[in-house]
């Protein structure tokens, strides 16, 4: 197996800003120990998007300077490229990770990803079956 094909494809990654705005704003959050996962499942058609599971990693200022913020990336990135789902569903999800991950070993990190990541698919399956409900705006 080459490197290429054991990349994370950009295809399977949330990279505009207006995606990762979209999941903030309409998605649900689903809190794990050390991080909070936000979840939105993508209408069927948009933009002849394939309907494919889609990831992207917030890691703020506050959690170091670039060269740890990089390190948590690199590290949840492959912890999602490793759990990656046999079924795919349309699905955005965003990890937003806490101060704490930056001192777990990488198998805790990997374990809480691919929780995050299942508890997100799940709740989106649940959500598509429950009517929506409406959100206030905040001012």
């Amino acid at each position: 197996m080459t490197f290429a094909s054991r990349a994370f494809p950009k295809s399977k990654r949330l990279i505009r800003h207006a995606d990762f705005e979209r999941v903030y704003q309409t998605g649900r959050r689903q809190f794990t120990g050390n991080m909070t996962v936000f979840f939105l499942r993508r209408p069927p058609a948009v933009e002849g998007d394939e309907s494919t599971l889609r990831v992207g990693f917030t890691v703020g200022r506050v959690l170091g300077g670039a060269v740890d913020r990089n390190r948590i990336k690199r590290r949840m990135r492959e912890a999602v490229r490793a759990s990656w789902p046999a079924n795919e569903d349309a699905v955005d999800v965003v990890f937003n990770p806490r101060k704490s991950v930056l001192d777990l070993p990488y198998a805790e990190v990997a374990q809480e990803v691919s929780r995050g990541l299942q508890l997100a698919l799940q709740r989106a399956r649940e959500a598509q079956e429950a009517p929506p409900v409406e959100r206030r705006k905040r001012k």
